[in-house]
């Protein structure tokens, strides 16, 4: 018997690998200079104006400030942390000891990560607490709606 499988130079329908060439210096500049840049406090930004907009409209169209209150806790149930995050990332200690090594920047990444996620939990927890009155679908819409800006950035980032 013998073998079908491709040779490895050739993909599985027989087309050949493009030859990879590296590119110098002025083209990688180049290549940056083309690629959009979206900073992760622009995000945090957007989500905190959009979070206060969720909860004034919350505000308005119910006439109760519970309402409103409910949407602002669950929209900073997702910025606070986000902001955190941002900032362990960016510009902590940490994150200036790790630039430059790619596991241990991947490593920050996850550490601040799960410390975004436990914050997150926490507050979401201790919501019933903090909040008087209550209103858990306007907190999960609040929360919804913030956390969709990630995807608008990145359906805007595309456009461009």
């Amino acid at each position: 018997m013998t073998s079908k499988a491709p040779s490895p130079g050739n993909w599985e329908d027989g087309e050949k690998d493009p030859e990879f060439k590296p590119l110098d210096r002025e083209e990688a500049v180049r290549w940056r200079s083309a690629q959009p840049g979206l900073s992760a406090w622009r995000v945090v930004g957007v989500q905190l104006l959009v979070g206060l907009i969720a909860g004034a409209l919350g505000w308005v169209f119910t006439q109760r400030a519970s309402v409103g209150f409910s949407v602002l806790y669950g929209a900073a149930s997702v910025v606070i942390p986000t902001a955190l995050m941002a900032w362990g990332v960016t510009s902590s200690a940490l994150s200036r000891q790790a630039a430059g090594h790619v596991i241990s920047a991947f490593m920050s990444f996850v550490l601040w990560e799960g410390i975004k996620l436990l914050l997150s939990v926490a507050m979401l927890w201790s919501a019933p607490r903090i909040v008087p009155d209550l209103n858990w679908l306007a907190l999960l819409a609040g929360l919804v709606v913030v956390l969709k800006v990630y995807w608008f950035g990145f359906w805007i980032q595309t456009r461009r």
